[in-house]
């Protein structure tokens, strides 16, 4: 299996929240590591420095090799949090709309803070975005 860039790794992940200065963005990191851990029933794990993933899943990426990534995730940027929605968001265009204030890039959705947005529309983006991956990439 080839290596990717970002490895799961044993570093503490509450001393990692711990670590962060921004105190909304830590604060708001302990809610969306309970958040995720419930869904996911799973505990989070460090990816790289600064991912806090749940899960993983095997893939073939162009180069015909065998991948493996988090499942599902987030990391609390200085400038944001980022939430790993691997499968996209073609499919949940409608709940994006009644998510509240947020971006989002090809699988990361992008919030300031959770206080910007419904987190019962979150939780269900996570929930339905494992869903599918599940179907995909069954465990």
């Amino acid at each position: 299996m080839a290596e990717n860039k970002t490895q799961a790794n044993a570093s503490n992940v509450i001393d990692f929240i711990a670590s962060i200065e921004h105190k909304q963005r830590a604060a708001d990191a302990l809610v969306l590591l309970d958040m995720f851990a419930e869904i996911t029933q799973q505990r989070g794990v460090m990816w790289g420095n600064s991912i806090i993933g749940f899960g993983t899943y095997s893939y073939q990426n162009a180069d015909k090799k065998q991948h493996r990534s988090l499942r599902t995730g987030f990391s609390p940027r200085k400038q944001n949090l980022a939430l790993y929605i691997m499968m996209g968001f073609s499919e949940l265009k409608p709940k994006l709309l009644q998510l509240g204030k947020h971006k989002i890039g090809k699988s990361c959705l992008y919030i300031n803070k959770l206080s910007d947005v419904d987190t019962d529309v979150l939780q269900n983006i996570i929930k339905s975005s494992l869903d599918e991956m599940d179907r995909k990439y069954p465990h």
